[in-house]
C-alpha cells in the first residue's frame, strides 16, 4: 500500500514539470541559434584565408616533413636508426656482449650428458676394484700404451679491427615562397623631361631601373599620307624600389613572389660531418610531379628529393686469442704480420697445441693373474714391447716411399696445395681443422658461406693428413687486413706429412711464402740425407699398436685359470 501511493506521488510530480521542462527546451535552442549566427561570419573569413603555420602552438613544418618522408619510405627508418646506433653506447653495449659471450659446441654438451647417463645406469662399472660389499680388490693397471695423440696449429689474431656500415639518408628540396611590395616611378636622365625626378635622386639601395618607355615627341612630320614623330624626346625610364619614396607618387604598387628552393642536408649531416663516411651514391628519389604548388605560387624543379648512400668505417683494438689462451695448454710459437703494412695493422699469433687424448679403456691385473701350482705361486707380469713400434714405423715409411714416388719428377712425398679464407675477428670460420670437432654435414658449412673445398680440407687437416704453412691477407682496407687465407699442404697419409714436417726441419727446407708454396716432394738426394731414428713418430704409434694389439690380457688370464681348474677337477684332486 505504502508502495503505490509513493508511485502515485511520483507520476504527480512528473506531470507538474512537464511545462517548464518544454519552455528550457526551446530557451536553450533560440540561444544555441543565436551563437552559432554569432560565429558564421568568423568561420567562413577562415575557410576564405589560407592557413598560417605560425599560429598553431608546437608547429614545427620540417618535423612533419620528415615524418611524412619516413612514412612514405620506410626503408629510410631503417637507415636513420642505423645512423644513430653507431653513436649509440647502449647498441654498442648490447653488440659486444653478443660477441664476446661464452659458446659452447651442441656435441660437447651432448657427449658430457651421455656419459652421465651411462655411469647413472651402471655406476659399479665405473669402479674399478670395488665390490658390492665396499672391500678394495687387488687389481694393478698396465701401463699405458706407447704414442700420443700429437699437436696441431691454432691461431688467432691481434690488431685493428675495421667495421664497415652502410647508411642512407634523404635530402629534400625545401621550397619557400617570399612575397614582398613594389613601389613603381617614372623618372628622367637627363632632366629635360619637365615634371619628372631625375633618376639619380633615388636611393640605388633600394630601387632599381627596371625599363623604359618612350618619351613624348619633340617634332611630328606629316606628308600628307601619314603622320609620325621625326624627333623622338628622351626615353622616360621605370624604375621600382623596395620601399615608397615619400617626395613622389608612385605610377603603380605591385607584389612581388621570389621563390627560393634549397635542399635540405639534415638527415644527412651525421654522415657527411663523419670523416670515416664515404658518399657511395646520390639518386633522385622523388622527380613527379616537376610542377608543385607552394603558397599559392607554381614552382618547378627537375627533382624534389635526393636519396645518399654511405659507407663508413670505424676502426679499434680486437684480438680473438682468449679462447686459445683459456685452454693453458697451447704454447705460443710466434707472431707474424699478415698485412706487410709498416706499421702493422693485423698480426696473427701461432701456438702449438696437444690433441686431446683418446679415451682407450683401461686394463688392468687382477688376483686372478695369480697362479698356484703345487703350493708354488708366482704372479704373472706383462711388459710392453717398445720397439715394436719403431719397427712397424719403418717399414709403413719404407712402403709409402714406394707407393708415393714420381718417376716424372724423381721426387717422394710430394703435397697438394690447399687454401681456406675466413674473415679476420669474423665469426664464420672455415678454416678450423685439427683439434677441433667436425661439423656433421657439408651442406650446412657451404650453406653458411665457406667453399665445399674448404670443408674438405677442414676433414683432411682434422684427420691429421695436413700440414700448415701460414697465413696472408687476401683482402685488406685501409692497412687493415678484412680476410685471410691459410695455406696447407695435405697429403696421402698422416706418416707423409710428419716425414714433411720434420725432414723440412732436418736438411733444411723450410716451407715457403704461403702465398707461394706449392708442397714440392723431396728429391732422392734431400731424402738419402734425412735421419728417420731421430723424428717424432710418436702421432702414429698408437695406431699401429691398435692395429697389431693382442686380446685382451685379463680376458685371457681368466680362461688360462678356467682351463687349470678345469684340469684339477678331472683329476680329482
Amino acid at each position: 500500500m505504502i508502495q503505490l501511493q509513493g508511485m502515485k506521488a511520483l507520476l504527480l510530480a512528473l506531470s507538474l514539470l512537464a511545462v517548464p521542462a518544454s519552455a528550457q527546451q526551446q530557451e536553450a535552442r533560440s540561444d544555441g541559434k543565436a551563437f552559432g549566427e554569432s560565429l558564421r561570419g568568423e568561420a567562413q573569413a577562415a575557410s576564405k584565408s589560407e592557413p598560417n603555420a605560425s599560429e598553431l602552438p608546437n608547429f614545427d613544418r620540417n618535423a612533419v616533413r620528415n615524418l611524412e618522408r619516413l612514412a612514405d619510405n620506410p626503408d629510410q627508418i631503417e637507415g636513420t636508426a642505423t645512423a644513430a646506433s653507431r653513436t649509440h653506447q647502449g647498441h654498442r653495449l648490447v653488440r659486444d656482449s653478443m660477441a664476446n659471450r661464452a659458446r659452447f659446441e651442441s656435441d660437447d654438451i651432448e657427449a658430457v650428458i651421455a656419459r652421465s647417463l651411462a655411469i647413472n645406469k651402471t655406476p659399479l662399472d665405473y669402479t674399478s676394484g670395488m665390490s658390492i660389499s665396499g672391500s678394495q680388490g687387488e687389481c694393478v693397471p698396465l701401463p699405458p700404451g706407447a704414442g700420443s695423440a700429437g699437436t696441431y696449429t691454432a691461431t688467432c689474431n691481434t690488431g685493428t679491427r675495421i667495421e664497415q656500415a652502410q647508411g642512407q639518408c634523404a635530402v629534400p628540396l625545401v621550397a619557400s615562397v617570399t612575397q614582398r611590395q613594389q613601389w613603381h616611378y617614372l623618372c628622367n636622365d637627363t632632366g629635360i623631361q619637365q615634371g619628372l625626378p631625375l633618376c639619380s635622386t633615388f636611393n640605388s639601395g633600394l630601387c632599381r631601373i627596371t625599363g623604359y618607355r618612350p618619351g613624348p615627341c619633340l617634332q611630328w612630320w606629316d606628308n600628307g599620307f601619314n603622320r609620325y614623330c621625326s624627333e623622338p624626346g628622351d626615353p622616360i625610364a621605370e624604375i621600382s624600389c623596395d620601399a615608397p619614396d615619400p617626395r613622389y607618387a608612385p605610377y603603380a604598387i605591385t607584389t612581388q613572389s621570389t621563390v627560393d628552393a634549397a635542399p635540405d642536408e639534415t638527415q644527412c649531416l651525421p654522415y657527411s660531418e663523419d670523416g670515416d663516411c664515404t658518399l657511395e651514391a646520390e639518386i633522385c628519389s622523388d622527380d613527379s610531379p616537376q610542377t608543385r604548388i607552394v603558397d599559392g605560387v607554381a614552382v618547378t624543379q627537375s627533382c624534389w628529393e635526393w636519396e645518399r648512400s654511405y659507407t663508413c668505417t670505424s676502426r679499434e683494438a680486437a684480438s680473438d686469442c682468449s679462447d686459445i689462451e683459456a685452454l693453458g695448454t697451447c704454447r705460443f710459437v710466434r707472431e707474424e704480420c699478415i698485412t706487410e703494412e709498416v706499421p702493422c695493422e693485423t698480426w696473427e699469433r701461432i701456438y702449438e697445441c696437444p690433441l686431446p687424448e683418446t679415451e682407450n679403456s683401461p686394463q688392468f691385473v687382477c688376483d686372478s693373474d695369480v697362479y698356484c701350482i703345487d703350493g708354488s705361486c708366482e704372479t704373472i707380469e706383462r711388459t710392453p714391447n717398445d720397439e715394436f713400434k719403431d719397427a712397424v714405423t719403418a717399414l709403413n715409411a719404407m712402403d709409402e716411399a714406394r707407393g708415393q714416388f714420381e718417376p716424372n719428377t724423381l721426387t717422394l712425398f710430394r703435397g697438394t696445395r690447399n687454401t681456406c679464407s675466413s674473415k679476420v675477428f669474423g665469426v664464420l670460420n672455415c678454416c678450423k681443422g685439427k683439434g677441433f670437432p667436425l661439423i656433421p654435414g657439408i651442406s650446412l658449412l657451404v650453406a653458411l658461406g665457406c667453399d665445399r673445398e674448404e670443408v674438405l680440407l677442414h676433414e683432411r687437416d682434422a684427420q691429421g693428413l695436413c700440414a700448415y704453412v701460414g697465413t696472408y691477407c687476401s683482402k685488406k682496407f685501409l692497412g687493415v687486413c678484412l680476410t685471410k687465407k691459410k695455406a696447407y699442404c695435405c697429403f696421402e697419409s698422416k706418416l707423409s706429412r710428419i716425414l714433411q714436417e720434420q725432414g723440412r726441419g732436418q736438411l733444411p727446407k723450410p716451407w715457403d711464402k704461403p702465398k707461394h708454396e706449392q708442397c714440392e716432394g723431396f728429391t732422392l738426394d734431400e731424402f738419402a740425407q734425412l735421419d728417420l731414428s731421430l723424428m717424432d713418430f710418436s702421432e702414429v704409434y698408437a695406431e699401429f699398436t691398435e692395429a697389431a694389439r693382442l686380446p685382451d690380457e685379463l680376458e685371457t688370464s681368466i680362461l688360462i685359470q678356467q682351463k687349470i681348474d678345469d684340469y684339477y677337477a678331472r683329476g680329482g684332486q
